[in-house]
């Protein structure tokens, strides 16, 4: 019940939506974590094996969405690759990271967008990166499936789109889907959320809306807007992690995937 009435604070009585997730990630800790995130951990280690195993050409239009203070794409920028843009729904991300740009003397173009609604034009990156679970952070599976439409529109025949996502499979949250999967049947899930899958994590910096998806359900949504799934695979099986890299983040699957030529 304590969980339910901080939900009912914070978010009010309505369903969540975008609005909601753009308040969290304005919010100062937030803002503080991800840059010292940025600073402090960089590229992971398993994104470093993904992303030169799929993105061999450094000269490529890369996109990154949902950039945040700019861990992967200044990573990125370290590995070689030399034109980089990066979005995010949150201006003061933005804010901080074309600080961090300036302070390290790099050149990537960082800009505020919409992941459902990019102004760019078709095949115009190589690579499309949706960084930590970032697609699932948005409320509506309509709303992430347009993501992941503009993310293929703006792809280049033949160019990648990775991201990385929580799935129900890990053995260690079957018991927590179980019990959510009989509040649904039973309608006594919380009022906030849109579909089964939806969850709300308790941070230190307040209340964090995440969707969990089914692998073989996420699969056939990539397939539909006409991604071919080159890969799916845990973090935790491509590279062993820091522990500060661990600290910052946890278990998650990478999809790699393809626009077909």
């Amino acid at each position: 019940m304590m969980m339910v009435f901080l939900i009912l604070m914070i978010f009010g009585s309505k369903k969540v939506s975008s609005i909601d997730v753009l308040k969290y990630y304005s919010d100062k800790l937030v803002l503080e974590h991800y840059e010292e995130a940025t600073r402090m951990v960089g590229l992971w280690e398993s994104e470093k094996v993904v992303f030169q195993r799929s993105i061999q050409n450094k000269c490529a239009q890369l996109l990154e969405i949902g950039c945040g203070t700019g861990r992967i794409s200044f990573g990125l920028s370290q590995l070689g690759y030399a034109k980089i843009t990066a979005t995010d729904f949150s201006k003061k991300m933005i804010i901080r990271a074309k600080e961090l740009n300036e302070k390290y003397k790099t050149k990537i173009d960082f800009q505020k967008q919409d992941a459902t609604a990019l102004t760019f034009e078709e095949a115009q990156f190589g690579a499309v990166i949706f960084g930590f679970n970032g697609l699932m952070q948005i409320p509506g599976e309509l709303n992430r499936r347009k993501a992941m439409e503009e993310s293929y529109r703006v792809l280049i025949p033949g160019g990648y789109f990775i991201f990385t996502a929580h799935d129900r499979s890990l053995p260690k949250w079957k018991k927590f889907w179980a019990i959510e999967r009989k509040k649904w049947r039973e309608g006594k899930q919380d009022p906030k959320l849109l579909e089964f899958g939806d969850r709300f994590e308790e941070t230190t910096r307040g209340m964090l809306y995440i969707h969990v998806t089914e692998v073989d359900k996420l699969r056939a949504e990539l397939k539909q807007v006409g991604f071919a799934v080159e890969g799916d695979v845990l973090r935790s099986k491509i590279a062993n992690e820091s522990e500060r890299t661990k600290k910052y983040s946890d278990e998650c699957r990478f999809w790699i995937c393809r626009k077909p030529s």
